[in-house]
């Protein structure tokens, strides 16, 4: 089994590049990956989970919500997130840092929230390591999947190694595998954290050199580590199926 932890509806690029869940649907079914966790970015929280709400009404044996947090004048995003993790059933809470200022005023009552429902928040947290360990620490009840082992396309070893740190002085890390391009890293945290620590992702759809080829690349990549079986099952599906009960 495969899920793919962190899929976008909408992407924060420059293009705001939308999918519809169907043509999500039949990229999982060309590259064979059986659950996407969904969101939406570059929204209100209120629109973003019309997004995924949407999607996974259309297809809920394969979709995963997830509910996006950001700041909004005209509206509660906690409230929005509240609603959307209380009263539809969304298993997660996507939070960037491009969108998002991590300052504790602004996102320490959505870690509060999440604690009390148990469900986690993936975050792209740019590579601010002081950011991320005043969150892992100030919230220790909270999962917090760190997208990217911590910064996206990161070629420092350093500060990939920093964030393998953070997981083990905090067992409520989990790193992302989706953009991760320095696999023998992976390897490292799993020998250091545990795979059932590490949860892949893709971040995508990416368009090159094609949508289920990227996806297919990314499987590959988990595939081809020096690590046992047992912990390319734990990456692909287990770390997430725990945390978002989906067994």
């Amino acid at each position: 089994m495969i899920c793919d932890s962190h899929c976008h509806l909408k992407h924060g690029n420059k293009e705001r590049t939308e999918y519809a869940p169907h043509t999500l649907v039949e990229i999982m079914d060309e590259a064979g990956i059986d659950k996407s966790v969904v969101f939406a970015m570059c929204v209100s929280s209120a629109e973003a989970t019309r997004f995924a709400q949407r999607a996974v009404e259309a297809f809920p044996d394969r979709l995963i919500p997830y509910a996006y947090a950001i700041p909004h004048i005209a509206e509660s995003a906690l409230d929005q997130i509240e609603h959307a993790v209380r009263d539809l059933g969304f298993r997660g809470v996507k939070l960037h840092a491009g969108e998002t200022k991590l300052v504790d005023y602004v996102i320490d009552p959505l870690f509060d929230l999440l604690a009390q429902y148990g469900a986690p928040v993936l975050i792209d947290i740019a590579g601010n390591e002081a950011s991320a360990r005043r969150i892992a620490t100030t919230f220790p009840g909270t999962t917090v999947i760190m997208a990217h082992f911590g910064r996206y396309l990161c070629t420092d070893r350093a500060l990939l190694d920093r964030f393998i740190k953070l997981a083990e002085d905090c067992n409520n890390v989990i790193l992302d595998t989706s953009g991760v391009i320095l696999p023998w890293m992976i390897t490292d945290a799993v020998n250091r954290i545990g795979s059932d620590r590490i949860a892949f992702g893709i971040d995508g759809p990416h368009p090159y050199p094609s949508p289920v080829a990227y996806a297919k690349d990314e499987i590959q990549k988990i595939r081809m580590l020096p690590i046992s079986d047992a912990d390319k099952d734990n990456i692909l599906w287990h770390t997430i199926a725990r945390i978002l009960k989906l067994t």
